[in-house]
């Protein structure tokens, strides 16, 4: 009998990386970065818009459209991780950041939405 018998272990071929691989890396991680600022930008605006009084119902109106389109952002580039995870050019760490923008977008329309 040999020790390997009955071994689940998982074998994994690795790969040396090419240099289209770090370019296609470097590209995706420019594009996310770049859309993770913009939904942050929105976010930010979301956040910052106060109403001046009961009677200021524009400034609510602003507040939930700019975490809406904060919102639709974070789905964008949460479907643009999972693809370039699939591909294998970026690591799956890249989904947090989607996940805790729409988490923040999520409460700003719904528990910390302005009131008047």
């Amino acid at each position: 009998m040999s020790g390997t018998t009955g071994s689940t272990t998982d074998v994994r071929e690795i790969r040396p990386r090419s240099a289209t691989s770090w370019i296609g890396t470097l590209v995706c991680g420019v594009i996310l970065v770049l859309g993770h600022f913009v939904t942050g930008y929105f976010l930010l605006i979301a956040y910052m818009i106060e109403p001046d009084g009961s009677w200021d119902k524009q400034a609510v109106t602003n507040s939930n459209f700019a975490a809406g389109i904060a919102l639709a952002l974070t789905v964008v580039t949460a479907l643009l991780s999972w693809l370039f995870v699939k591909a294998e050019w970026l690591r799956r760490w890249w989904w947090v950041l989607p996940a805790l923008l729409a988490i923040v977008a999520i409460q700003r329309l719904t528990l910390l939405a302005p009131q008047l």
